[in-house]
């Protein structure tokens, strides 16, 4: 089945088998940065933004995305490289496996709600799981990031 849609900005066709989620899909094109965690959508790590919604692509059928825009990390690098330096300062980027999906879901965040209280910092970015840290840094990190204190 060949399914188009648009890939970081560029327009792509990929011959998936029925059936196939997005996270398969977008590792056999060669995005690596998608990762796969727990294959059960418990996880976080293979969240990617779906027309800018964060969606977990290990259970997102791939043929949904016909049409749309799909944004992984590389899209916004820049953003990710800074969000990083708040990460390091904070201590909350030890093995670095979450933060892929923290970038998307934080750049998303930004755009939909440019000034989130702590409540919905926290309920944003609760589905990414982090096996490293106990969350209090990465929560500083992004408050910080986002302008908050």
């Amino acid at each position: 089945m060949l399914v188009k849609f648009k890939l970081n900005g560029v327009d792509v066709e990929l011959n998936v088998k029925p059936g196939e989620y997005l996270l398969d899909s977008l590792r056999n094109y060669g995005v690596k940065s998608v990762k796969k965690g727990c294959d059960a959508s418990s996880c976080g790590a293979c969240t990617v933004l779906v027309d800018n919604h964060p969606v977990l692509s290990c259970s997102y059928l791939t043929a949904r995305v016909e049409g749309k825009e799909v944004t992984t990390v590389e899209a916004i690098q820049e953003e990710a490289a800074k969000l990083s330096e708040y990460f390091s300062k904070e201590g909350a980027d030890q093995c670095g496996f979450c933060n892929s999906a923290f970038a998307l879901l934080i750049h998303a965040l930004k755009h939909e709600n440019p000034h989130p209280s702590d409540e919905e910092i926290k309920d944003y970015i609760v589905g990414n799981l982090c096996r490293c840290t106990g969350y209090q840094s990465q929560f500083k990190a992004i408050k910080a990031y986002l302008g908050g204190k």
